[in-house]
């Protein structure tokens, strides 16, 4: 190299690209091969640290070798933090710091230090001190520079970066809460008051890290007993608690609405309010504002969890009666008081439902705030956040009454509002349900004008389903005779429509679009799902069923409708259950035989709750088992080949959904019926449909075959089952193999896998051969004898009752090494062929 500089750049990118190659996947090598290379490798980091070592005489090599030597120490290989601590190349790393334009290198090369001196892999911070002790106070020396307007920004990330990495990894060490550590967090305090939220939000993983420590018991056991543990937890909690309020103060303005909110497309301002409206079911967002409200929101959960709730809710207090002020300005700036309230709500859990210094004040606070739709929005949210707030601590009957006209002015001022207070409708109903007995009368105007459409109220046909359910869940709190009479009441303004549909006539009901009917079915289901009043729910679905009838003989084509009927029949099932009487056999009559000319799926999942609820009752057995051999009978005939599973997958998903429902619930009339057989072979023809639900409701029903021991009543019946299965099992076998290594996506590797482990189980020795068979089909050219067998090896212990846990690698590495490209998976098929002789017909 001396000789010939000009090939020293060339190797320096060889030497950093193979540490890369480890952890490349696009690479098709077996799993064998890729750990040993790895081991070759890092047999060789002396080498190749020695030689990166001479390179650095070479100034405008500096940089390239820096990022070579990063890339080796993301192999983690244990050289001691005491040789690293002293070694040129980390020297060099840490004093270029501190020159004018900071490498990008180095940094690459300080942050992998920090990883690797805190990775179990190289013996963890106690091992690597030395290292740690180099590194740290260098960082350390940068604090300076965050606050720095001077500095470049791109260095001011790259410095937040190494504090954050630091913090992330050291976590551990900081949340001992000492003098050292404490001068950490305040760094990482700093870092996260940058005005810009990619930087500031660097630190919001420690901050939830150090929560969890802090707050875990687990973290304490070294200290001995009860009260030295305790003792100890309440000393850090006291050290971090300044940091923790510091952090509520910093982060809480980062979730007001942007000055140009109403800038955004349509489709990212929708993303945006639906954020703001429900942040439970946003964590998979990927609109910056959007991610931003949700971590802002995790990281008061993470103050609150360590100062307790009513402490943080003291803070934004403040910045709530700061906020109020500032919508009294002559610019009535309204985003400070929502942001607050915003932060206010997203702690609700942890704020005691008995506090009474702070709450009461918010709560007054409320009905004096401008009407703002967004504003308002935010504070209909924040009372039904705090529902049982209302109910634990309002004993005024006012403070209700007052909470409730907020809501209904929220369901009149725009569409958001009227959902916000829908919802928060819902929750005061469902937590103060005693309280608001006597309120049913206003309830029950509010809940019929907007189910009605009337007056000014803005709720939508979807929102509600939310005034369905909350006044269902007051009625529920009544006695009987008044429930009876109440829910009347409740299903009144749902029926009438629907009957004045039908009695215009078959033609009239035959052409309606299936929304002007569903619209008012699922107001049903809702009804019958959460009046919790069986007999009160029997007596309505008796009244009803002529109009269910009706709509189930007219529109057994229309899948949307009919979901929508099964699904208010489902919910009258499961809260009637045995007072159900009639109808529940005139429900299944209807089904069976409409299922016959109609395969809608719904009859399905409604059948499945029905075996659910009545499976082992004897006296239903007869038209039970009607019901079984009717349905199953015709879904065998429907799917009798993989193309007919891909066009049907709903069916498929529920006929076998139903059929692990009969397995649990009643074996003693499935498991000998005539349509069983038949069903098993259809399960094998369909165990590699591409359709995920499909696919997995058919996995579990083979699995739940091979457990039919552990049934209710299954133990009966295994000689029925063995007959069966052992016939088909070499062929089962066979399928689920070639689901393993590549006839169904990777991802459904952990159900196939314990289909098969089940099956092992049930049938041991005997499975085993077929595994045997099986995998001898594969040619040696795609699967090694050594793999070959690690795999069988691992059938073998999961028989005899070894942990499945224990036998997944080498099941894994089975479906690594025949994925690793396309030409071995075509192999690979093409000797396990999962399609042919999917249907073993035994005589």
């Amino acid at each position: 190299m001396n000789s010939h500089p000009e090939f020293v750049p060339g190797f320096l990118e060889l030497l950093t690209v193979l540490p890369e190659e480890v952890s490349n996947y696009k690479i098709a090598a077996r799993p064998e091969r890729r750990r040993q290379f790895e081991k070759e490798l890092t047999s060789q980091m002396e080498v190749a640290l020695s030689t990166l070592t001479a390179c650095l005489h070479i100034n405008e090599l500096k940089e390239q070798v820096l990022e070579a030597f990063a890339s080796w120490l993301r192999l983690k290989h244990r050289i001691p933090g005491s040789v690293l601590a002293s070694h040129p190349l980390v020297l060099t790393a840490l004093s270029s710091l501190h020159s004018e334009i900071l490498s990008e290198a180095s940094v690459n090369v300080i942050s992998e230090l920090i990883h690797y001196s805190a990775a179990g892999s190289s013996g963890g911070a106690t091992v690597n001190m030395p290292l740690i002790q180099v590194i740290v106070p260098q960082i350390m020396s940068l604090k300076a520079h965050l606050t720095d307007s001077s500095k470049d920004e791109e260095d001011v990330k790259a410095i937040d970066r190494l504090f954050a990495d630091m913090g992330d990894s050291y976590v551990e060490l900081i949340a001992t809460g000492s003098d050292e550590s404490m001068l950490i967090v305040h760094a990482l305090l700093e870092v996260a008051s940058h005005p810009e939220y990619d930087i500031a939000s660097m630190t919001f993983n420690f901050w939830h890290s150090l929560q969890v420590i802090l707050t875990k018991r687990d973290s304490y056991i070294s200290f001995g007993n009860e009260a030295s543990a305790e003792a100890e937890r309440s000393r850090r909690f006291q050290v971090f608690r300044s940091a923790y309020e510091s952090l509520v103060s910093l982060v809480s303005f980062r979730v007001q609405y942007p000055q140009d909110y109403q800038d955004l497309s349509l489709e990212d301002l929708k993303e945006f309010k639906h954020t703001r409206y429900d942040l439970a079911c946003c964590s998979s967002s990927t609109l910056t504002e959007s991610v931003m409200l949700i971590a802002v929101a995790d990281v008061l959960i993470d103050a609150a969890s360590v100062l307790g709730g009513d402490a943080t809710l003291k803070i934004l207090y403040i910045k709530f009666v700061e906020g109020v002020a500032c919508c009294g300005n002559k610019h009535n700036e309204w985003r400070p008081a929502e942001a607050a309230l915003f932060c206010i709500r997203a702690i609700s859990t942890y704020v005691s439902v008995v506090e009474a210094e702070v709450m009461p004040q918010v709560m007054a606070l409320l009905p004096k705030l401008p009407q703002q739709p967004q504003l308002l929005q935010t504070v209909c949210l924040t009372i039904g956040a705090y529902s049982k707030w209302f109910d634990a601590a309002s004993s005024d009957p006012s403070i209700l009454a007052s909470v409730l006209s907020i809501l209904t002015s929220g369901m009149s001022t725009s569409e958001d509002t009227a959902a916000a207070a829908a919802l928060a409708f819902r929750h005061i109903c469902d937590d103060c349900r005693k309280k608001l007995c006597g309120y049913l009368d206003g309830l029950y105007n509010v809940y019929r004008t907007a189910v009605n459409g009337e007056g000014s109220l803005k709720v939508s046909a979807e929102d509600s389903l939310h005034l369905v359910e909350a006044l269902s869940m007051v009625i529920t709190e009544l006695r009987q005779d008044d429930a009876k009479k109440a829910l009347e009441m409740l299903c009144l303004p749902v029926v009438t429509p629907l009957q004045e549909i039908i009695n215009q006539g078959p033609e009239i009901l035959q052409k309606k679009h299936p929304r002007d009917l569903t619209v008012h079915i699922d107001r049903f289901a809702y009804i019958f799902r959460y009046v919790n009043h069986p007999e009160a729910v029997a007596d309505a679905i008796q009244r009803l069923w002529p109009i269910f009838k009706a709509i189930f003989d007219i529109r057994a084509w229309d899948m949307r409708t009919m979901e929508s009927l099964c699904r208010a029949c489902k919910y009258a099932v499961r809260t009637s259950k045995r007072f159900m009487g009639i109808t529940i056999g005139a429900i299944l009559e209807e089904i069976q035989g409409l299922y016959q000319q109609h395969q809608q799926p719904c009859f399905l999942y409604l059948s499945s709750e029905v075996i659910k609820i009545f499976g082992s009752d004897p006296s239903c057995a007869s038209y039970l088992h009607n019901l079984i051999e009717a349905l199953f009978k015709r879904t065998t005939c429907l799917l009798t080949s993989i193309e007919e599973f891909t066009s049907r997958p709903d069916v498929a998903d529920d006929c076998f959904l139903l059929a692990s429902r009969c397995i649990r619930y009643c074996p003693q009339l499935f498991i000998p019926s005539s349509v069983f057989p038949s069903l098993v072979d259809c399960s094998m023809i369909g165990i590699t449909v591409q359709h995920r639900e499909a696919s997995n409701s058919i996995l579990t029903f083979l699995s739940d075959i091979f457990d039919l021991a552990k049934s209710c009543k299954g133990e009966e019946f295994l000689s029925v089952r063995d007959s069966v299965i052992i016939p088909r099992g070499a062929s089962i076998t066979r399928i689920l193999i070639a689901s393993l290594t590549g006839a169904l996506p990777s991802s459904r590797l952990e159900t196939v896998t314990y289909a098969l482990l089940a099956l092992t189980r049930a049938y041991g020795v005997r499975s085993l051969e077929w595994a045997k068979e099986s995998v001898s089909l594969i040619p040696l050219t795609a699967l090694a004898e050594v793999e070959r067998s690690r795999f069988l090896q691992a059938l073998s212990e999961a028989a005899s009752g070894v942990d499945v846990n224990a036998t997944m690698a080498p099941v894994e590495e089975l479906s690594d090494v025949c994925r690793r490209n396309r030409t071995v998976q075509e192999i690979v098929q093409g000797a396990l062929k999962p399609l042919e002789l999917n249907r073993v017909l035994v005589l």
